[in-house]
């Protein structure tokens, strides 16, 4: 184990705390975004050297990029031991004005992007004979969304499927696979992304009566993404301050 990780979509956000919170327990980290430009500047405040951060571009999208970034990181640390699939894209529309592309876009980034990068991934942790990957869901998965687009829902529900796929499939090779599912987070881009005149509404119905806490999201996630939580794998662990009950 080299205790490297890669967080993808790192360059704001849940990705930044995520990351910022993994290089906090130890972690060396690789953290990229649409550009490597947008998250050079995390990179450099974590660490100006680059002894412990490196950041890069990754399309998730791409396979190519992913194969990229693996290749990188094996050249760097001697290779990877955890991914967070955290890069997504959350969009609001009403429901008879999604139009195809926009249905594919979300798609294509939310769930192909999460498929693309255990793909490349857990054969490689496979391969070490150990590995952690833990996908970033959404309670919209669960629920079809309130505040989200179904185009959002619907990508966001399939990556549950697939951390349950691929944790059986590499589970005999010490690698698991889990999810973390949020509802709204205490994040400037829920206040970006969702009418302002909706959002008194949205908090009042969370039983808990607020948002949730990103650093929290990021405690989790580096719970599992550390050598004790062997035992826990196909799992998704719920954060949504008691919306979603299951």
């Amino acid at each position: 184990m080299n205790n490297v990780a890669l967080v993808t979509g790192a360059a704001r956000g849940l990705g930044e705390i995520i990351a910022r919170k993994l290089h906090k327990e130890g972690f060396r980290i690789a953290i990229t975004g649409t550009s490597a430009e947008s998250v050079q500047p995390i990179a450099d405040s974590l660490d100006p050297s680059g002894e412990t951060v490196w950041a890069g571009a990754l399309d998730i999208r791409r396979k190519s990029d992913f194969e990229a970034v693996l290749d990188a990181l094996a050249e760097k640390w001697g290779g990877t031991d955890v991914l967070v699939n955290n890069a997504g894209r959350s969009k609001v529309a009403p429901l008879l004005e999604i139009t195809p592309e926009d249905f594919s876009d979300n798609v294509e980034i939310n769930l192909k992007g999460t498929f693309l990068g255990c793909q490349v991934f857990a054969p490689h942790f496979r391969d070490r004979g150990y590995g952690r990957i833990i996908n970033i869901h959404s309670l919209a998965g669960h629920n079809g969304g309130t505040a989200t687009g179904a185009h959002y829902a619907a990508s966001k529900g399939g990556v549950s499927t697939l951390t349950k796929v691929f944790a059986r499939e590499f589970a005999s090779s010490g690698v698991t696979v889990n999810a973390v599912s949020p509802g709204p987070l205490e994040l400037p881009v829920v206040y970006e992304t969702v009418d302002h005149d909706k959002l008194d509404s949205i908090k009042a119905s969370i039983p808990v009566g607020r948002f949730g806490d990103a650093e929290f999201v990021a405690d989790t996630v580096a719970l599992l993404a550390s050598p004790g939580a062997s035992s826990v794998t196909g799992a998704c662990w719920d954060i949504n301050g008691g919306i979603y009950m299951r």
